[in-house]
């Protein structure tokens, strides 16, 4: 390691010199409290920024242990860290003066959910964190001491601000703790109450815009039905009460624009934690909660979808289906078998974003169309089986097909963005109406396991003068948070709709390449592979999916509900 004024140094000794001679910069430089490594270095200012991290020893940042002992609270101190970090670092974004992105000071971008991230990752030894820096040239002429300003006075101010417990706001530090451990308890709360969701009293569901996911100012504050109102005693803030969904068959009724889907999207993101001040930070949702939708279009690989669809006129085997264009219904059949395989006990359903075949077939057409001519069994014959007999609940959001009203337990009405509990009065009604089918013969979960099938690790391609070829690994490429490539193929992701930011696409991307790569030359189990990687990341980390000495992109880790999704998707 060397000492900063040998970088100090080594930056005059290249000052006006060309781009590549940021290059001799690599390494690791002792500035103190602190040590800085350049990890990786742009080729020219016009590239993707340049990789650094700072590693702070834990005696010297001086966070007590109690703040990051438990993983639920390291994560929301890591969260708190990047967020503080960026903010400190954009008051000097582009200070440092140069061509393209020269002076560019980047740190990973947080929304309003709270995720593990390579950002900033709090270790026994010590605090690392990564980030970008644009190194500063005018054209690709070196402007050494311009760099010199970010490396020796920029980023000094920004972590001393940061990292150390002792300079940051001690009261604001300890409630990101209690708020973590109040999510925490009442996740717990959940299995022990036999709930799968709770919303609190005084929640701001609606946000901002379709383009933004802040709280919507001036919206109606969320109050429970008395009849569903729990009461929850958490260790910090004390007791807390809210509407409580209890396990099997939930129904969200009433008129367009109540808000209907606005409780369905709060429930979905509900996975996560949120931070303080968001309005959905009491909104806990069960773990594996998994959004449900159709995807015409989308590939499906040996999946058994005949819990839902036999006997087609083709004679396909529907135990081992495989399509590079499933239909609506197919693909919406596919999903649910995924995703009890990915082990998720809670499926949400809108259903404006459903197969209208795949949902419910009414009285009528079964007269016309009987069970022998159609291969499709509706959801409807098999949502309270999936609960009885798999332990699967449901959270369905209906606005024009009264007949799950026969299979609910709980009928919600959204009624000016307040939820009416109207189970009672539901009851009362049907009992005027005739009963449509909702059972339907041989009930019988997968029992055969999938393997992944993993294909080339490597492409070819021209070299840089045109002749001859050469053989590289795949490379991943991300398109934004609804895709990334590998090699030549597109992984889709734009349905995967809990996914909720880029560097967890990211993370998806890099693992799947990491699974190519350990299963070349064979088929390995898909439950298998995907408990490999899991262990390995809770063991190692989750830069440690990458072999690269530095990571090319910020991640944030998906749920393994994501994990079997994109390699599903592939």
């Amino acid at each position: 390691m060397k000492h900063s004024e040998e970088l100090r140094r080594e930056l005059l000794a290249i000052h006006r010199k060309s781009y590549p001679a940021y290059k001799s910069l690599k390494g690791v430089f002792d500035f103190g409290s602190y040590q800085l490594s350049i990890d990786h270095v742009q080729g020219d200012p016009f590239a993707s920024p340049s990789k650094l991290s700072v590693r702070i020893a834990q005696e010297k940042a001086g966070f007590p242990e109690y703040l990051y002992r438990e993983r639920h609270t390291r994560i929301a101190l890591q969260d708190y860290l990047t967020r503080r970090f960026r903010a400190q670092t954009d008051r000097f974004c582009f200070q440092a003066k140069g061509s393209g992105k020269s002076g560019m000071i980047a740190v990973s971008g947080c929304g309003q959910e709270i995720l593990e991230r390579t950002a900033c990752e709090i270790r026994p030894d010590g605090i690392l964190a990564r980030f970008d820096v644009g190194f500063p040239a005018n054209g690709r002429t070196i402007q050494a001491l311009e760099l010199e300003k970010i490396l020796f006075e920029f980023l000094p101010k920004s972590i001393e601000q940061t990292f150390f417990y002792r300079r940051l706001p001690a009261a604001e530090v300890e409630q990101v703790f209690f708020l973590a451990e109040d999510q925490q308890a009442i996740r717990r709360e959940l299995t022990s109450r036999g709930l799968v969701a709770f919303i609190a009293n005084g929640s701001i569901l609606p946000r901002e815009s379709g383009v933004s996911d802040r709280p919507m100012k001036g919206a109606v504050l969320f109050q429970s039905p008395p009849s569903m109102e729990v009461t929850l005693t958490l260790p910090h803030k004390g007791e807390l009460s809210g509407m409580g969904i209890r396990e099997g068959i939930t129904l969200i009724a009433g008129g367009g624009y109540h808000g209907k889907s606005t409780v369905l999207q709060a429930l979905e993101k509900g996975v996560y934690n949120h931070i303080a001040g968001d309005g959905r930070e009491y909104v806990i949702t069960e773990d594996s909660a998994w959004k449900l939708r159709a995807e015409d279009g989308r590939k499906i690989s040996s999946v058994d979808i005949s819990l839902f669809i036999n006997d087609l006129p083709n004679g396909r085997d529907t135990k081992d289906f495989s399509t590079l264009d499933a239909s609506g219904s197919t693909s919406q059949a596919a999903n649910i078998m995924e995703s009890l395989e990915a082990g998720s006990r809670l499926l949400l359903i809108d259903e404006d974003t459903s197969a209208t075949n795949f949902m419910v077939r009414d009285e009528l057409m079964q007269k016309v169309i009987t069970r022998e001519k159609e291969p499709i069994t509706p959801f409807l014959e098999r949502a309270a089986e999936l609960y009885q007999k798999a332990g699967v609940s449901t959270i369905l959001v209906v606005g024009s097909c009264g007949s799950y009203f026969y299979i609910a337990d709980t009928v919600l009405q959204m009624d000016h963005y307040r939820p009416v509990d109207i189970t009672a009065e539901a009851k009362r009604i049907m009992a005027g109406y005739p009963a449509p089918q909702t059972e339907a013969p041989n009930f019988c979960l997968p029992e055969r396991k999938r393997h992944f099938q993993p294909g080339t690790t490597v492409q070819k391609r021209k070299n840089y003068r045109g002749t001859g070829m050469v053989t590289e690994r795949l490379k991943m490429k991300l398109l934004g948070k609804d895709s990334f490539l590998l090699g030549k193929d597109t992984v889709d992701l734009r349905y995967v709709e809990q996914l909720v930011d880029r560097e967890q696409t990211a993370a998806l991307g890099c693992i799947l390449q990491y699974i190519k790569e350990k299963s070349e030359g064979r088929e390995p189990e898909l439950a298998g592979v995907v408990r490999e990687v899991a262990a390995k990341i809770e063991r190692e980390g989750l830069a440690s999916i990458s072999d690269l000495s530095y990571l090319p992109f910020g991640l944030a880790m998906p749920r393994i509900q994501e994990i079997y999704a994109c390699l599903n998707r592939y």
